[in-house]
C-alpha cells in the first residue's frame, strides 16, 4: 500500500503501535517485568544491534563532531536551565503552583531536589532507547554510526559524570559518590565494548545467513526498546510542576535542536548527518533522569512529568525537524 512508503508515517505507525503494546503489558505486569526487559536489552539487546548496525554505518567523514555536538547541547541546555532557575521564573508565581505546601522546604518552586531534576531533564535525552529506533526508521543504517556516537560518547558519558554530579549536590540526602565511580559506570557499559567490537569486525567477512541473522535480530531489539518504553510509560502518572517541565521541554526539544542544528550548516554538516543529530538533540528527557532521582532524592515527580509529555511532544516535533532539516 502506498501509504506504507512514507517513512515517517512508517515510523509513527510502529512506535505507536509497539509502544502501545508496552503500555497495556506495564499495566497487567508488575514492575518488575520492565526492569527485567530493561536490564536484558542493556546487557545483552543493545551490544548486539550495535555490532549489527554498526557493521554497515558509514563512519567516514566528520562524524567525530557528534560527541562534540552532544556535549554542547548538553551543556547549552543545562546552561539555559540555570538562568532560568535563577532569573527566569519569578518565585511569587511558582509558589501559587502548590500554596498547600507550607514546610520550609517547600517555600520556593526551586529546591534544590527540583533544580536537580531540571537541570538532568533539560541537559540529557532518551538518545538510546527512542533516538536510534528514530534515526534507524527514517535514515537507515548507513547513518547510524552519527546517532550511536552522539549517544555513546554524549549523552551516555554525560548522564554518568556531570549527572551523577548534579544529583549527588541536589540531593536531600547529599550521598557522596567516589571520583572513580562515573569513570567504572562507563568502562563497565556493554555498549562501549560492543562498539570497539563492532568496528574491529567491520572488516571481517560474514555469510549472507549469519549477516541476515544478525540484522533482524537488531531490529528485534528495537521493538523490545519500543515495549521497554510503553512499560515504563505506563507508569507515569503525574502533572506536578507543569509549567517547569513545559520551560524544560521548551529548552531541550524546540530551542537547543533548532539553534545548534541551524549552526552545524556553518561547520560544513549537512544532509542526513545533520538531521540525524538534530533528531538526537529533540529527543525527550532521558529514563535515567527517573533513576538519578530515585536514587538520591530529587524531584522525582517533575522528572516523571517531564519524560511522560516529552514523549507525546515528540509525535509532533518530528516532522518539524524533518521540514526544516530535511536534504
Amino acid at each position: 500500500m502506498v501509504y506504507l512508503e512514507n517513512p515517517l508515517l512508517k515510523l509513527y505507525l510502529n512506535v505507536i503501535a509497539w509502544v502501545a503494546l508496552g503500555f497495556f503489558l506495564g499495566r497487567q505486569l508488575p514492575r518488575s517485568y520492565s526492569t527485567y526487559l530493561a536490564k536484558f536489552l542493556f546487557f545483552f539487546g543493545t551490544p548486539l544491534s550495535i555490532v549489527a548496525f554498526i557493521r554497515s554505518a558509514n563512519l567516514s567523514g566528520a562524524i567525530w563532531m557528534a560527541p562534540l555536538i552532544a556535549w554542547t547541547a548538553i551543556l547549552a541546555g543545562g546552561g539555559l536551565a540555570w538562568i532560568l532557575i535563577n532569573f527566569g521564573v519569578g518565585e511569587e508565581r511558582l509558589k501559587s503552583l502548590n500554596p498547600a505546601q507550607n514546610s520550609r522546604e517547600h517555600t520556593s518552586a526551586w529546591s534544590l531536589p527540583t533544580q536537580g531534576s531540571f537541570l538532568l531533564a533539560t541537559m540529557v535525552g532518551n538518545t538510546g532507547f527512542l533516538g536510534i529506533p528514530v534515526t534507524l526508521s527514517l535514515l537507515g543504517s548507513e547513518h547510524f554510526g552519527w546517532a550511536l556516537f552522539y549517544d555513546l560518547l554524549g549523552t551516555g558519558m554525560a548522564i554518568n559524570i556531570v549527572g551523577v554530579a548534579i544529583a549527588s549536590h541536589c540531593g536531600k540526602t547529599h550521598r557522596r559518590q567516589s571520583w572513580l565511580s562515573p569513570l567504572r559506570a562507563i568502562f563497565q557499559n556493554p555498549a562501549l565494548w560492543a562498539f570497539g567490537l563492532g568496528f574491529v569486525s567491520r572488516s571481517l567477512p560474514l555469510s549472507a545467513q549469519i549477516a541476515e541473522l544478525l540484522t533482524a535480530g537488531a531490529w528485534t531489539v528495537i521493538t523490545l526498546a519500543l515495549i521497554t518504553i510503553g512499560m515504563q510509560l505506563s507508569k507515569l502518572n503525574s502533572l506536578h510542576n507543569l509549567k517547569q517541565v513545559l520551560a524544560c521541554l521548551v529548552i531541550k526539544m524546540l530551542l537547543i535542536p533548532l539553534v545548534i542544528g541551524t549552526g552545524l550548516t556553518f561547520f560544513g554538516i549537512a544532509g542526513a548527518p545533520r538531521l540525524v543529530l538534530v533528531l538526537q538533540m529533540a529527543m525527550p528527557p532521558a529514563f535515567g533522569t527517573t533513576l538519578l532521582a530515585e536514587a538520591f532524592n530529587l524531584d522525582r515527580e517533575l522528572a516523571v512529568t517531564a519524560i511522560g509529555l516529552g514523549c507525546v511532544s515528540l509525535l509532533f516535533t518530528i516532522p518539524l525537524w524533518m521540514r526544516l532539516f530535511n536534504f
